[in-house]
């Protein structure tokens, strides 16, 4: 693939052209170019917030710092890049590391130039596996602590974790200090904090929003430290930019148009404010990047994009439309749009294509969501402390079932059963609606199993993903947008054998276990007091419990299949 294009076809292109054609009535290009911030109001957008337009280029001297760090990284045998962050700070790495593992074919080039070897595991409290492989090469470690604010509850354990295993080598204060990395704002808690305990620092904008922040910091220093090529990363984004100031032949105002068009009023007069991305070798880190962007961009006063994984999207919905990243050919992809482009300039099309959205919905696209995302956080903080070290909660499941304990508001019939509580929770998703699973759970086992079923017995899409990363990155669409989601919390008993989970956050009353137990009733009071409908289904043995979990909810799809006739 060479240069970029946003192709699309049928009644989404006609939705879109209206848009569009609006869009350049109102002159939304030329003032988005020009950085204009009354363009969402008088003092709505400060200028400053507008930066991520400008990161093609000014990234570029970034790039001479991280290169100098990348070499003494290496000398010193360095090569294994931990990555601690959850959302934003991670998914533009990955997919950075994605295009580039993938030898530049994800880029749109057959290779892709020659860069000091090395690798990136990223951490963000979903699961113990990835934890277990980082200490296994605590030797060539370096830690990179990427937050814009704070440290998060899961920041604070792991670090905590890695200084502890660092002092076990035998290493001194100062020699594990050098281990650790901190990408920051200027003046955060964060870097505070770092200065006071000697860590290299890497200082970014705090006026940038941190979901349009792909191409800033947070995203290239990891992955150029785990080995990228974010040179050429820049070129590819910087090669767009020209066109993101034209009326025609603008891919990013094109998709823009369709975002904000669809989400407006679609074909039909219906609004299609969910869309489902696809990606050649399934869902990837970029996917999780757009949905993240979306859900903060657009996630606000009732309105916002619902982004979700093709098999969560089985069937046919009104309200639904189809994006295509990167297909192998866009004329025989069935997605309604097709987005073409190497990984850098994906960031920039999708960011710049969120802020036009943004602007249709009429909401802000660079608040940062940040109430929807901390009360959750804080909320599990106060359980872990009252806690101190004990059961974190008092309330008694409903009933129990083969080892599945179910947690709900719902009034059940008194000889009720999971199944009933299933087909309760798919009853309870707005003709509108959708349905999100988040599970909070060690080993393998991921609401992907579930979705098809669950989107076959509610009739309606379905989101899944891993917490406390998916909610922590999605949460504002979930809590501040259109308010028709229903939710499937799946928490469990760490896996037998997990030493990790079990074993204490040093300095801490509380094991990752716990704490990814807090995290999980956090958010489901934030969504309880939002009287959003949710249940939590506490699997005994996380083992044996998912393969119940997964028959019943088969079970459920066949008996509304029966009954609709199907």
């Amino acid at each position: 693939m060479s240069g970029f294009d946003v192709l699309t076809r049928g009644d989404v292109l006609d939705s879109a052209l209206q848009a569009r054609d609006y869009l350049v009535s109102c002159g939304v290009p030329g003032a988005l170019a020009a950085k204009d911030p009354e363009l969402w109001g008088r003092r709505a957008v400060d200028h400053s917030r507008l930066g991520w337009l400008d990161l093609p280029f000014a990234s570029r001297g970034l790039l001479n710092q991280v290169d100098g760090l990348v070499a003494e990284a290496r000398y010193s045998g360095l090569d294994h890049i931990v990555l601690i962050g959850v959302g934003a700070e991670s998914y533009a790495a990955q997919a950075i590391m994605e295009a580039h593992a993938a030898g530049g074919a994800a880029a749109g080039r057959p290779g892709a130039p020659d860069r000091p070897a090395g690798e990136l595991t990223v951490l963000d409290g979903s699961d113990t596996a990835a934890l277990a492989f980082a200490m296994e090469r605590l030797d060539r470690t370096l830690v990179v602590l990427a937050s814009k604010a704070g440290v998060s509850l899961e920041g604070d354990a792991y670090r905590r974790i890695f200084v502890g295993a660092f002092r076990e080598l035998g290493m001194s204060d100062r020699e594990i200090a050098s281990r650790f990395l901190v990408i920051t704002d200027h003046g955060s808690p964060l870097h505070d904090f770092a200065r006071q305990n000697g860590y290299r620092i890497g200082l970014t904008d705090p006026y940038l929003p941190g979901h349009f922040g792909a191409l800033s910091a947070y995203g290239l220093v990891p992955a150029v430290l785990a080995g990228a090529d974010a040179n050429t990363l820049l070129e590819d984004a910087a090669s767009l930019v020209p066109s993101l100031s034209k009326e025609e032949d603008n891919p990013g105002l094109l998709l823009g148009a369709v975002l904000g068009g669809c989400a407006q009023q679609g074909p039909g007069g219906i609004a299609r404010d969910k869309v489902v991305l696809r990606e050649p070798g399934g869902p990837g880190a970029l996917s999780a990047w757009v949905s993240q962007l979306l859900a903060v961009g657009t996630g606000r006063r009732g309105r916002g994009v619902v982004a979700f994984e093709p098999s969560g999207c089985r069937g046919s919905f009104p309200d639904v439309h189809g994006v295509a990243l990167n297909p192998p050919s866009a004329a025989h992809d069935d997605s309604d749009t097709a987005v073409l482009a190497p990984v850098g300039a994906q960031f920039l099309l999708w960011e710049y294509a969120t802020a036009v959205a943004g602007w249709l919905l009429g909401v802000n696209p660079f608040e940062t969501g940040a109430t929807a995302v901390a009360e959750a956080e804080d909320d599990a903080a106060t359980l872990l402390r009252a806690a101190g070290g004990g059961p974190l909660t008092p309330e008694r499941p409903a009933y129990t079932e083969s080892g599945i304990e179910v947690y709900t508001d719902f009034p059940w019939p008194a000889h009720a059963d999971l199944r009933t509580v299933l087909g309760g929770l798919v009853g309870s998703v707005p003709a509108d609606g959708y349905l999100a699973v988040m599970t909070y759970l060690s080993g393998d086992f991921s609401g992907r199993y579930l979705a098809p079923s669950l989107a076959r017995a509610s009739g309606r899409p379905v989101a899944y993903g891993p917490g406390p990363a998916y909610p922590h990155a999605t949460a504002p669409v979930h809590k501040e947008g259109p308010g028709n989601g229903a939710f499937l919390i799946i928490t469990g008993d760490p896996v037998p054998g997990d030493a990790l989970a079990a074993h204490p956050v040093p300095g801490r009353p509380y094991s990752l276990a716990q704490l990814r137990l807090a995290r999980a009733l956090g958010e489901l009071r934030a969504l309880r007091a939002r009287r959003l409908p949710v249940i939590r289904l506490h699997l005994r043995d996380p083992v044996e419990g998912a393969g119940l979990l997964t028959e019943a909810v088969r079970d459920v799809a066949s008996m509304v299949s029966a009954g609709r006739g199907q």
